[in-house]
């Protein structure tokens, strides 16, 4: 709700308040949304190396408390915002400005907000896995719907914002819009903490960063070694030189062999950067082998700022009203049986059907905007700032599909990084999803910024302008369209080339059967003491 509340009614707050243009305030909405995103992968490393994912989150749901006040106090007081250029001047028309320290303080509440965020997404989820054993057949049963219910959560709380928050932003005042949030923060932590005694923690370990440069190291050094056919003769800890309770081994795999060549034992003494464990190279293989999939999810990531910035844009042109005292805020219209498999369908097969979904729904968009055009080239409207005589429940389909398609893809790409990183790597994995959204939303921001810059030459007003009744949305949302449907095709290459890891009831145990049992057994007492 927090988030939400700033990042779905940021633009309209930077064109009325601080006077921006279309592109500029939609470029700095992705912008601040695109680094919110990224941080969190800033956040896994000091989670998994420094302070585990609990003290992570405290310490950074502090930060986020704090940016969150900030915000509402400079939004409340006038001093801290440009001079109205009065009621009878539209505020596309207003040439006031806002000045240095004006700005200054706003994005500095803005990004104080985005460190927030970056040491509570990644831990907060991956926390309440934590509490879940993967041993335990009931409680692993039970994690399995965890982000079922994580995404539910969160898509309340967006329901909540994009309802009566955007509402009372628009019409009672900004102060109260973002102070109920920052309250809202201010509940979720203190919940949070009363629930401490409770909590499961996982030890720290050595940073996931620094371990994976091991095995990649070591592979170049090895480069020309000869990597064995039995993976016996491989290096690996046995359980008395690894006693640790929160390490256990990983079998060797059949994909990225070329990384066995850092486990490839050698005559000669050697470091950590010249021979690991194999089951510290099955880890870096875990977490490589997921890149594509994340690189496959930027270009979708590209289409939820829509949602945030052009389809607010196109809500503010058209009839808002329902009844005579009513206007809808411009933000506000955001298997198992058969397939044997404990979620249904796979987790790549949810987000190639929220890929598709995506296409769909941006062909959609453009053509509500061909017809919104239309609309308005037979009413002689061309002025920024007329309304176009066209009901804003046109814009429901685009917002409706946008929504679902984003259910399928978020939920199971949240899904995937956790459940396919190691252990140890967990808040890494939970990061790529954020890393996901980050990339995509400085996409955004990019591809818009170049349309908008090469459409617009030889005499050309472009194909993004501030008044969008002289636009073309509906190219730019083709060109979307084309763009997704080339990444769908590599989504669907290397979809079809990953291998899923074992799950951990069908993975044989690697320690004699009473060793392991003691072992899981040691680890859950430790956790439940810790």
């Amino acid at each position: 709700m927090s988030y939400y509340g700033i990042a779905v009614n940021l633009v309209s707050y930077l064109t009325r308040e601080l006077h921006q243009g279309t592109v500029k305030s939609s470029n700095n909405v992705t912008n601040w949304a695109g680094t919110s995103w990224l941080t969190p992968l800033l956040g896994a490393y000091v989670a998994d190396t420094y302070l585990g994912r609990y003290w992570t989150f405290m310490i950074s749901s502090v930060i986020y408390f704090a940016g969150m006040c900030l915000l509402t106090l400079v939004v409340s007081l006038p001093s801290l915002r440009p001079p109205s250029c009065g009621k009878d001047v539209s505020y596309l028309d207003c040439d006031k400005r806002a000045s240095s320290f004006q700005l200054g303080i706003f994005y500095c509440a803005l990004y104080m907000i985005a460190i927030g965020i970056g040491g509570t997404k990644p831990n907060i989820s991956t926390f309440g896995a934590d509490q879940f054993d993967d041993y335990e057949p009931k409680e692993r049963a039970h994690k399995l719907t965890l982000f079922n219910w994580w995404m539910f959560a969160l898509f309340f709380g967006t329901l909540f914002t994009n309802t009566f928050l955007v509402y009372i932003q628009d019409n009672v005042g900004w102060g109260l819009g973002y102070g109920v949030p920052t309250l809202g923060l201010l509940v979720a932590i203190i919940m949070f903490a009363i629930g401490t005694p409770t909590y499961r923690h996982k030890p720290k370990g050595e940073s996931p960063f620094t371990k994976m440069a091991k095995v990649l190291v070591a592979s170049v050094r090895n480069w020309n070694v000869e990597v064995p056919v039995d993976s016996k003769e491989l290096y690996e800890l046995t359980l008395v030189d690894n006693p640790s309770p929160e390490k256990f081994r990983i079998h060797r795999s059949s994909s990225l062999r070329f990384l066995d060549k850092a486990a490839v034992k050698i005559k000669e003494p050697a470091s950590q950067w010249r021979l690991c464990t194999v089951t510290q190279v099955e880890q870096t293989k875990q977490m490589v082998k997921m890149i594509p999939v994340l690189c496959a999810t930027f270009i979708t990531s590209t289409f939820f700022p829509q949602t945030q910035t052009l389809f607010i844009k196109q809500g503010t042109t058209l009839d808002r009203s329902m009844g005579p005292h009513f206007e809808i805020p411009p933000a506000s219209l955001v298997i198992r049986k058969y397939t044997k498999n404990p979620r249904g369908i796979t987790m790549l097969q949810r987000i190639g059907i929220g890929i598709v979904l995506h296409i769909i729904t941006i062909v959609i968009a453009s053509f509500v905007e061909r017809r919104r055009l239309g609309v308005a080239r037979d009413h002689d409207i061309v002025r920024k700032g007329q309304i176009v005589p066209l009901s804003i429940f046109t814009l429901l389909p685009q917002f409706a599909l946008m929504g679902i398609a984003s259910c399928f893809v978020e939920v199971a790409k949240l899904e995937f990084f956790y459940d396919q990183a190691p252990e140890g790597m967990k808040s890494l994995g939970a990061a790529y999803a954020a890393i996901s959204l980050g990339v995509g939303y400085f996409l955004s921001s990019s591809i818009l910024s170049t349309i908008a810059n090469v459409t617009k030459k030889n005499g050309h007003g472009g194909w993004i302008q501030n008044d969008l009744n002289v636009s073309h949305l509906d190219y730019y949302y083709v060109f979307l369209a084309v763009l997704s449907f080339v990444n769908l095709v590599f989504f669907l290459i290397v979809a079809q080339n990953f291998d899923y890891n074992a799950e951990v009831n069908e993975s044989e145990p690697t320690f004699e059967k009473e060793d392991n049992s003691k072992f899981t057994q040691k680890n859950r007492i430790l956790q439940d003491h810790d």
